[in-house]
Order: structure tokens, then sequence, then C-alpha cells
């Protein structure tokens, strides 16, 4: 039987738009086309980890109205366990707005005030079954609380750390066991740099794993005191919305699977790779035969 990845954090209502190249300020742009989507961190991971053929449960928080109900509905039809989602009576579900060019470069704008960063509002499970638990930095409490958990059920844990406060983020790098920056991330926890020196001041003396991913230039580990690049697979990119989600999706379940953190990490470019070739958000996520011919062969094929 499979163990469950269990993901915290936000799951969010995506307005995106799709334009011919992103706007710079003062410009107006016209739209070549919009579609409304979900999106998220920890929910993105979690459909991710489905998707590769794992099991994912989805802890957060959503407003009791349309958007959030529909929000559940979307995870669920893609099989993840929404029994420990929060509705709340007051605020509204996470918005952002995104604008993808045509290059798939894209733009985001949240909302991250909607609801209440309350984490007592998360399941009352002490996680000892877990295959491993995935938090995002988005919702600090909850993820704080969720990682407090593992540590003492001995259950692997991973942090996709990209935004939020220096202080929040600072107690989550202390509790994870492997920490994956973005990189606009990294940079505002570490300040300027070069990425090997800001991974060293992030990792400390507790010789935790530490990474930073890169887009199509790969990603840096940080792993018993040695710097080791993973390169991206090159691909024709539709839209990168989604792919570091999607990378910390695939990268939680590896090591779930008892895959080791640099296996890990290549499972997971490949994973980001098809997910950045097709776009199409939730839709666009490859299956676990499609990561595994990327894996063989070096290449991601159209679809």
């Amino acid at each position: 039987m499979k163990r469950k990845i269990v993901c915290v954090g936000n799951l969010v209502l995506d307005e995106v738009f799709q334009v011919a190249s992103l706007p710079a300020s003062g410009i107006k742009t016209g739209v070549v086309g919009y579609e409304k989507r979900y999106g998220g961190p920890a929910a993105t991971a979690a459909v991710a980890i489905c998707r590769l053929g794992g099991a994912a449960a989805y802890w957060g928080r959503v407003a009791n109205d349309a958007a959030g109900e529909a929000g559940i509905a979307a995870l669920s039809g893609h099989g993840v366990d929404c029994s420990g989602v929060a509705v709340l009576s007051e605020g509204r579900t996470l918005r952002a707005i995104v604008m993808v060019d045509n290059h798939g470069e894209r733009s985001i704008v949240s909302d991250r005030h909607g609801l209440s960063l309350d984490g007592s509002v998360l399941p009352n499970d002490p996680l000892d079954a877990a295959g491993a638990v995935l938090v995002d930095s988005r919702w600090p409490a909850g993820a704080l609380i969720a990682l407090d958990r593992a540590r003492a059920a001995g259950v692997v844990t991973v942090l996709d750390a990209d935004g939020g406060a220096a202080d929040d983020n600072q107690a989550l790098i202390d509790r994870a066991d492997h920490v994956v920056f973005s990189s606009e991330g990294l940079r505002d926890h570490a300040g300027e740099g070069g990425a090997a020196e800001q991974l060293r001041h992030c990792a400390g003396a507790g010789g935790k794993i530490v990474a930073v991913t890169r887009g199509s230039a790969g990603s840096l580990w940080l792993i018993d005191g040695e710097i080791v690049a993973v390169p991206a697979f090159k691909v024709a990119v539709a839209d990168t919305t989604g792919c570091g989600d999607t990378f910390h999706g695939a990268y939680a379940l590896a090591l779930s699977e008892g895959g080791p953190p640099l296996a890990a990490a290549r499972f997971a470019s490949a994973a980001a790779a098809v997910k950045a070739q097709r776009g199409r958000g939730w839709d666009g996520m490859g299956d676990r035969a499609a990561i595994e011919t990327v894996l063989a062969t070096g290449a991601v094929h159209p679809h």
C-alpha cells in the first residue's frame, strides 16, 4: 500500500492571461487568451504526486465560497485526498493573476491575505503514517506544525522555500530535512552572491540538504558539504507556471520511495520539464511513463 505524502500550504484560484510579451511598467498589453484554473505550491505538488502514481493528501484552507468548493473538487478530481482541507466561514479563497508570454515565461500577482493564517485548522493527525511531508512557505503557521509533527514521527520533510518573511522562513528551514529554494526565494533569504555561497549560508551547521532550482539552468544541491549541479532537460516551453511546484512534488515522491537525493532531483527535473513543455495547468502533468521516457532518452517528446 502506498504511503500518502501530505502536502501543506496554499490552494489558489489563478486567472491566467496569455499575452504576446510581459508588459513593462506603464504599458498596456492586449490579451491573447484567458482561462481560470487552480494552482498554489502545495496543491500543485499534490496533483503532481498523484499523476506520477503516488498518493497525496492536501492540507490547507479555503473559504466557504464558490472558488473554494470548485478548488476542492478539482483537487479531488486529480486523485488528491482533500479530507484535511479546512473550509473557513470568513475570508475568500486565495487568488492570483498570472500573465504568460509567448515564450512560456510568467509573472504572478498573488493575493495571500484572503484567509486566516492560523495553523490550528490542520487535521489532528500525528503524521506517523505519512511517506513524506511537503510544506510550502506561503502558510508558515500550518507548515511549522506539520514539520514539528513529522519530525516527532521520524518522517522525511521537504520545504518549498519561495516567498514569506525572513523569520518565518528561518524557522521552517531549521525544521526541514530538505530545503529547495527558487532562485528568487534563495536571493530573498540569503541576499546577493553566488548560489553556492548562498546555499552554504542557508544550510548552517546542521548538515541538511539545501538546493535551488534555476529553471532552464537546472538546479544546484549542497549535499555533505559538496555543491552538485543537476542539469535541466531541454524543452520547448509552453508555460513555466507550476513547474517549480511540480518539481517539489516529484522530489518528495522520489524520496518517499527510497531514492537518494540526486536521483530524486533528476526525477523531479524530468517531471518539471514535461510540465513546462505541455503547459495546461494541472491537466499538463506528466504521468510516470512520460517521466521515465525522459530519464531514459534525455528528451521531452511533444504530447
